[in-house]
């Protein structure tokens, strides 16, 4: 699903967020919380879309280390000794899984929503909310 700024919005699946409080005023963000706590939102809790961020995929070496030879290859391949090119050939194929793997990888979205009871759910994957 593909959402965007101002669209109106609720949560798909009841969420439950744990974790250390403290004042929003405190100094230091590298202080330790003052206690813990636990808040759960109810499925369908509505709210309005604030931010959209979309997330570059996580490039591997095996990866980068294709593209890199795929480029080499396309670029001198025809200019190279055939033993050369050939060995290439080898490299680019045995790196070709993990960039068709790469490729397949969805974008990873993630949203600022402004609930309807105030709450702000921040760098939320989108798949959280249905429209």
């Amino acid at each position: 699903m593909k959402l965007n700024v101002g669209q109106r919005v609720r949560l798909a699946t009841e969420l439950v967020l744990n974790g250390s409080v403290a004042p929003a005023d405190r100094e230091s963000p590298e202080e330790p919380g003052l206690g813990g706590a636990s808040l759960a939102l109810a499925a369908g809790t509505e709210g309005t879309v604030v931010r959209v961020d979309a997330h570059d995929k996580e490039q591997s070496h095996e990866v980068a280390e294709y593209l890199r030879l795929k480029s080499l290859l396309d670029s001198f391949g025809h200019q190279m000794p055939p033993a050369s090119r050939s060995q290439l050939d080898d490299q680019v194929a045995a790196l070709e899984p993990a960039w068709t793997a790469y490729r397949r990888q969805r974008l990873r979205v993630t949203v600022r929503v402004r609930l309807d009871n105030g709450f702000v759910l921040d760098d939320a994957p989108e798949e959280f909310f249905a429209s």
